[in-house]
Formats: C-alpha cells, sequence, structure tokens
C-alpha cells in the first residue's frame, strides 16, 4: 500500500535526478567512446578507473543508460543503451562467478524490458544456463566465489556464498518465466531457501558469507569479506536482502520470501546506528565495542566513519517495491522517500562536471580491502536512477 506524492517537491527529484545523469552520462559517453572500457569508480590518482568486461560491475553502465531512455523517450540514449548493452554478450558463458546476473539482467534485461527483442531474451536464457552451472544440489546453493581465504589467514572458503548472490536469481527466474522450465526457478528457490536458513541472525541481520563442505554441504564458517566483522552488519549486505527476498516474493509470492524480505527492512530502519540523512554507514557496527574485525583496522584512520551512498540507493529501490506487498507500506515509502531526498541534495548529488561525471557522491566498496573508500560507484548510480524511476511511477498512479 502506497501513500501518494506529497507535492511538487516529490516529483521534483526525479526531474533533477534524471538531469544531472543526463549531463553526467553524456560526459562519461565522451571520455569512453567505445564499449571495451567501463565505467566503475574514481581511482586513489583521482581519475576514471574503469573494467574490462572480466569484472562484476560492466552491466550497470548501460542499466544506467537505459534508465535515461526510460525516463527521457529519447533515442540517443537508446543508441547509447544499445551499443553498450550488446558489447557484453559475450559474458552470456560467464560460468567463473556468479555476478552473471548483475552483468547481464541490468544490461539486456533492461533492454529486453524496453524492446521486446527476441534476440535479447535468448541471450538471458543462456546467461541463466550458465549461472545454473554454479549450484550445487549437496550445498543447496550457487557458489559465489571461488576458493579464497578469510581475513584471518587460516580459514579456507572453497564453497563461499555470500549474501550478495540473492540478487542474481531474478536472471533465473525470468528465464523460467519466459521459457516455462521450471528449473530455473527451482534452482532460484533452492538457494533463496537455503540462504534463508544459515545467513541471517536472530535480529534479521545477515553474514556476508557462508562458506560450506561441498560434499556434505555442511556449513563451515560464516564471516564476513567486505564487512566490519564476522558478526556485524555490512550495510550494502543488508539492502541486497531486502531487495533479494522482495524481488523473490514478487516472483514466487510465497509468504516466507516476504516475511524476511519485511523483518530485513525493519531491521535496518529501527537500527539506532541509522544516520538521520538514512544513508547507512558503510557497517552499521563499526568501530563499535563486541565487534572485531580480521583484517588491518586501525581505528585513527576511521574517526569519521564513511557511510555508503550506494547501500542507501538499493535499500530506497527495494522499498519502494516492498511497500506494494504488504498493508503497512507507508514506512517504507517514507523511508525511500527520505533517502531520495538526501542523495539528491547537494550532500550526495555531484555538481555536474565533477566526480569524473558520476552521479552520486560517498559510496564504500570494500574498506578492508582499502579499495573504493568515500568514492561514486557505478552501482550507486543505477540504483539510485532505478529507485528515482519507482518513484516516479509511483507518483503518477
Amino acid at each position: 500500500m502506497l501513500v501518494a506524492c506529497s507535492g511538487e517537491g516529490d516529483t521534483e527529484i526525479v526531474k533533477r535526478g534524471f538531469e544531472r545523469a543526463e549531463r553526467q552520462l553524456s560526459n562519461q559517453l565522451k571520455a569512453i567512446p567505445e564499449p571495451t572500457d567501463y565505467p566503475r569508480t574514481i581511482g586513489k590518482d583521482g581519475k576514471l578507473k574503469v573494467t574490462h568486461k572480466n569484472d562484476w560491475t560492466e552491466g550497470f553502465f548501460p542499466g544506467c543508460l537505459w534508465y535515461v531512455y526510460e525516463y527521457t523517450g529519447r533515442e540517443n540514449w537508446k543508441d547509447a543503451a544499445l551499443e553498450w548493452t550488446e558489447a557484453l554478450e559475450p559474458l552470456k558463458k560467464l560460468t567463473n562467478h556468479h555476478d552473471i546476473g548483475f552483468l547481464m539482467y541490468c544490461s539486456f534485461g533492461n533492454a529486453y524490458r524496453l524492446t521486446g527483442a527476441e534476440a535479447y531474451k535468448e541471450i538471458l536464457v543462456e546467461s541463466a544456463r550458465s549461472l545454473c552451472t554454479r549450484f550445487n544440489e549437496k550445498t543447496g546453493s550457487i557458489e559465489s566465489w571461488n576458493y579464497r581465504k578469510a581475513w584471518n589467514g587460516k580459514d579456507e572458503w572453497f564453497y563461499p556464498v555470500i549474501i550478495d548472490n540473492m540478487m542474481n536469481l531474478e536472471l533465473l527466474y525470468f528465464a523460467t518465466r519466459v521459457t516455462g522450465d521450471s528449473i530455473y526457478a527451482q534452482i532460484a528457490n533452492r538457494h533463496a531457501e537455503t540462504t534463508a536458513k544459515n545467513q541471517f541472525r536472530e535480529d534479521y541481520s545477515n553474514y556476508h558469507v557462508v562458506n560450506y563442505d561441498e560434499e556434505t554441504g555442511e556449513v563451515l564458517h560464516r564471516a564476513t569479506c567486505q564487512g566490519f566483522s564476522d558478526n556485524s552488519a555490512w550495510a550494502r549486505g543488508q539492502a541486497w536482502a531486502i531487495y533479494g527476498y522482495t524481488m523473490a516474493y514478487r516472483e514466487t509470492l510465497r509468504k516466507d520470501f516476504l516475511e524476511i524480505a519485511v523483518r530485513t527492512a525493519d531491521f535496518w530502519l529501527s537500527h539506532p546506528n541509522l544516520p538521520e540523512d538514512g544513508i547507512p554507514y558503510w557497517d552499521f557496527n563499526a568501530g563499535q565495542a563486541g565487534y572485531i574485525p580480521d583484517w588491518d583496522y586501525d581505528p585513527q584512520k576511521f574517526k569519521v566513519i564513511p557511510c555508503d551512498a550506494s547501500a542507501a540507493a538499493i535499500a530506497a529501490s527495494a522499498f519502494l517495491e516492498l511497500a506494494d506487498y504488504v498493508t503497512d507500506g507507508k514506512k517504507y515509502t517514507a523511508a525511500a522517500t527520505h533517502i531520495l531526498h538526501s542523495l539528491s541534495s547537494p550532500a550526495y548529488l555531484a555538481e555536474p562536471d565533477t566526480n569524473c561525471n558520476f552521479i552520486l557522491m560517498h559510496s564504500t566498496g570494500s574498506i578492508p580491502h582499502n579499495q573504493e573508500i568515500d568514492v561514486p560507484l557505478v552501482y550507486a548510480d543505477y540504483y539510485y536512477l532505478e529507485a528515482l524511476m519507482r518513484y516516479a511511477r509511483m507518483c503518477t498512479r
């Protein structure tokens, strides 16, 4: 149940956000004229940092272009979105990590949604088949990463599953919907069920990483990789869970998935350490007593704890959808509105021609890795524009 927009000030944030997006993305297209390098963030040298179609973030830039096309209806944005999307087609065969969902659904998924081109549907279905190769019947989950060690240098993660993986299930649900083959949705449901069983704490915060024994399915470790400590609530991980289970409910109408979405959303909204502007610190428990990091944490470097606009943008988009599925949706709409007003303010919305032409400032990638701290991130821009589009549709009902 949604509340109506309160007035012109609410619709103004949509107009402002997309006008800024047009300005910034036009500049990015001039800076990178060919879809060989994809914008990701600003490097430590202050220059634009790109990826080369071998990471997990390339789908977000064409996704941003698709949202600008959807909002404006202008063919030049469609042309750019098509060019930057179609260059990613070879990734449909990617099987060495789970993020093919981000790569292909944010790009080709939007392309298919807005054009209906059958070729894009086939690319997405093949991408879903690739993702399914990482499913293990014993663990009941899709392996996220390949082998790595935990921060303590001892625990070995042979079958790590991360909360982010919930987002990639949308690709599988799509594949079942368009093919009629239930296997994709069956795998998605098994993964969501296993994650629900093993990845959440009693308060519905979640562990970033759960490591399984791939032969027995036993949980070996519950830990973090990008959060503050193994027992802390990494903000973007909480946002992935809210969004992922809201989406899973949309695709299945399963009440257990909706309950997880609601409880995880309520954990976020009721947390005493959520800042007044609604933009969370990168970890809800960073620097607090009782939370001991295994990585090399120097509190002197973090007297001001960085926030994460990307987590806020993901949560805002999720809250707007979740509000449609519950009777007390007003609080989720209000939370999303509050976040969007904050992100659309000078505190987070970059001035034109600054910020290496990203839209939002002040996101955090991974402090434990000493990477992407208080910088723009392309996925923050993507979910901000998605949230603005959802908000615009809500305001026109």
